[in-house]
C-alpha cells in the first residue's frame, strides 16, 4: 500500500468516526426541531465554518477549477450542483426515515450503498478487482449482523433509507469524479450551500421553524454543522482524491459501527455479541480490499 492511500483510508476513516457519532446528534436534534429544519441549520452552519478555509485556499493563486476549457468548466459547475442535489436528496430520505423505521434498520439499509457503488460504477467504466466485491459483501453481512434485531419487512421508514442508500451511491460517485478537477472547498460549499437552501424552503413550507426550538438543539446542530457537514464531508472529498470510490464505500460504511458505539456511549444502548460480530465482518471487509492493494 502507498503512503497516500494509507492517508486517504486514514482519513476516510476518521469521517465515518464522525459520521457514526452524527447518528446520536441526528436523533437527539429531532427531539427539537424537524428534519428539514435541522438539515439546513446545520448545512448553513457548514457552510459559514468552510468559508475561511476557502478563501484562504483562493488566496493561493491556484486554480479553483482545475480545466481550462469552457465546455469542460461548465460541466463541472453543473456536476458540482448535481452533488448539492444528491446530498439534498440523501440526507433528507435519512432523516425522514429515521422517524418511521428503527436505527437498526436504518443503518443497514443505508450501508447497502457499499454494494451499490461498484454495480452502479461499472456504468461509469470503473473496474472492481473480485476482492472488492468480496469486501462488500463481508461489509454488508456485518451490517446485517450489527444493525438487523428483527424481523427485515419493507415499510414506508424502511423505503424512505433504501432511496437515501440509492441517492449516496451516486453521491459518491460524482464525488471521486469531480474532485480531482476543481478545489475541495469549492466544491463542498457549493453542495453544502445547495443542500442547505433546499433543506430550508421545505423547512418554511411544511414544518414550524422557530429560534427557540433551533437553540434548544444549538449542541445536536453544532456537532452536525461543524463536525459532521464542515469536516467529515469534506475529508471525503480530499481523501477521494487519491481513493476509489469502492474502497472509500467500504470504508465510510464503518460509520454504522461507531453508530452502535455512540448509541452505548451517549445513549445506553445495548451492545449484543451479534453486533461485534457485525464489527468484526465490516473489519474483515475492509481488510479484504487492503490485501488486494498487496497483491
Amino acid at each position: 500500500m502507498t503512503n497516500k492511500s494509507l492517508q486517504s483510508d486514514l482519513i476516510l476513516l476518521l469521517a465515518a468516526v464522525i459520521w457514526g457519532f452524527a447518528f446520536v446528534a441526528q436523533r437527539i436534534g429531532m427531539d427539537y426541531v424537524g428534519p428539514f429544519t435541522y438539515n439546513g441549520v446545520r448545512f448553513t452552519l457548514g457552510v459559514i465554518v468552510l468559508l475561511p478555509f476557502l478563501f484562504i485556499s483562493a488566496s493561493k493563486k491556484e486554480p479553483l477549477i482545475k480545466v481550462s476549457h469552457p465546455a469542460d468548466r461548465r460541466k463541472i459547475i453543473l456536476g458540482s450542483l448535481m452533488t448539492g442535489l444528491f446530498l439534498f436528496g440523501g440526507v433528507a430520505f435519512q432523516q425522514l426515515g429515521l422517524q418511521h423505521t428503527s436505527a437498526g434498520k436504518a443503518g443497514f439499509i443505508t450501508g447497502l450503498y457499499v454494494v451499490f457503488v461498484p454495480i452502479v460504477g461499472l456504468l461509469f467504466g470503473q473496474r472492481s478487482h473480485f476482492l472488492i466485491w468480496v469486501g462488500a459483501i463481508l461489509s454488508v453481512a456485518g451490517l446485517y449482523m450489527l444493525s438487523m434485531t428483527s424481523g427485515f419487512n419493507i415499510e414506508q421508514g424502511d423505503k424512505l433509507v433504501l432511496y437515501c442508500a440509492i441517492i449516496f451511491t451516486f453521491h459518491v460517485l460524482f464525488i471521486a469524479w469531480l474532485s480531482p478537477m476543481m478545489n475541495s472547498f469549492l466544491l463542498a460549499v457549493i453542495q453544502f450551500a445547495i443542500c442547505a437552501l433546499l433543506n430550508m424552503v421545505v423547512a418554511f413550507a411544511i414544518e414550524p421553524v422557530n429560534i427557540g426550538s433551533i437553540l434548544q438543539a444549538w449542541l445536536p446542530i453544532a456537532y452536525g454543522g461543524i463536525l459532521s457537514v464542515g469536516v467529515a464531508y469534506t475529508l471525503q472529498v480530499i481523501a477521494q482524491k487519491t481513493a476509489h470510490p469502492a474502497y472509500a464505500s467500504i470504508i465510510l460504511s464503518l460509520e454504522a459501527v461507531f453508530a452502535v458505539l455512540g448509541g452505548w456511549l451517549i445513549l445506553h444502548e445495548g451492545f449484543t455479541t451479534r453486533m461485534l460480530v457485525g464489527c468484526g465482518l465490516m473489519m474483515a471487509g475492509m481488510i479484504v480490499v487492503q490485501v488486494k492493494m498487496k497483491w
